[in-house]
């Protein structure tokens, strides 16, 4: 069993958060509050719920220490208005849904949003707040768009750019902001992370922690995305005796399908990232160079599976079968 995990807006303790609270406390008390933030580091850090808890401390009033430096009172006013998705100084921009699924990008529509939001005074806060997760997910469009919000520092604004790649962004974008860097955790402490809301068994626990990769909000989400199955599945196909072939058949047809029971996409993906981690494993603990190098082959090319499926709308089923045709190979 498992703690339902707590959306970024709704979530109010903030672990091994100390640094970032200090810089952006600091600069709030020196008044030297930058208008853009850009939140950088891998998902699954708590970018998002640090980007919702300095909105819900400049938008609000009621302060509760306890929290820590930022920490406010979920009974303030404005504090539950930002919970239910409805304080008028805020705005979300996230990737929206289009018949069915999420889009691939943020568009430059709701981009421009940002300037038309910024154009108004504060209604009932002393800021207005915008945070954008994931600004990764800008196309070329939406990024200029972007630009040109930031070259015009908006008064009393503040925007939060949530980055898991900040190294693809336009340069330009990244100059205009003051990055604060989210560094993955130690696997101790990710796990006590996990030990404190996962009542489940040491392999259970100590697979979602390698898996995690240092993020301990990934731990959680993986688990609740029901990835170790296809991290269990994965380890099979690198074992005797394999899945059975009915098994395999099953899999390749739910990668490729994409319906409100089964996210295909998804899915190929969690299969691709925990047969790659496995492989990993596999490479550095080969019997001999000539095996390693080929498990190192396979790993180089699984790093790409899912981006290539994408990019060029390949079948996952069919790449499936090309993966375990060549893993049937190595065996």
């Amino acid at each position: 069993m498992s703690e339902v995990l707590t959306s970024p807006r709704e979530s109010f303790a903030f672990e091994n958060g100390e640094t970032a609270d200090q810089a952006f406390a600091s600069a709030y008390e020196k008044n030297r509050l930058h208008h853009a933030w850009l939140l950088c580091g891998p998902q699954g850090l708590g970018k998002a719920s640090f980007a919702f808890r300095c909105a819900r401390f400049l938008m609000g009033r009621d302060r509760d220490s306890r929290q820590g430096v930022l920490g406010m009172s979920p009974d303030d006013a404005d504090v539950r208005l930002i919970t239910a998705s409805s304080h008028p100084d805020l705005l979300v921009l996230e990737r929206e849904m289009g018949d069915g699924k999420l889009k691939k990008n943020i568009s430059v529509d709701a981009v421009r949003e940002i300037g038309e939001f910024f154009s108004k005074a504060p209604s009932r806060s002393p800021y207005r707040v915008c945070i954008i997760d994931a600004v990764d997910d800008l196309n070329i469009n939406s990024a200029n768009a972007l630009l040109k919000i930031l070259e015009e520092p908006p008064e009393k604004g503040i925007i939060f750019l949530i980055s898991h790649s900040p190294g693809r962004l336009l340069a330009t974008i990244r100059s205009r902001c003051r990055r604060l860097t989210f560094t993955p955790w130690s696997d101790a402490a990710v796990e006590a992370f996990l030990r404190k809301r996962v009542e489940s068994d040491e392999e259970t626990i100590g697979r979602l922690v390698h898996l995690a990769h240092g993020a301990p909000g990934r731990g959680l989400t993986l688990l609740e995305e029901g990835t170790l199955e296809m991290d269990a599945f994965a380890g099979r196909l690198l074992e005797k005796p394999l899945p059975p072939r009915a098994e395999l058949m099953q899999a390749a047809a739910s990668f490729k399908s994409s319906s409100a029971k089964n996210d295909g996409a998804r899915k190929f993906a969690s299969f691709i990232n925990c047969l790659t981690d496995r492989i990993h494993e596999r490479t550095l603990s080969a019997a001999t160079p000539q095996i390693g190098q080929s498990y190192a082959q396979l790993w180089s090319r699984l790093n790409n599976a899912v981006p290539e499926t994408e990019a060029v709308n390949l079948d996952r089923g069919d790449y499936f079968w090309s993966i375990y045709n060549e893993l049937a190979t190595l065996s």
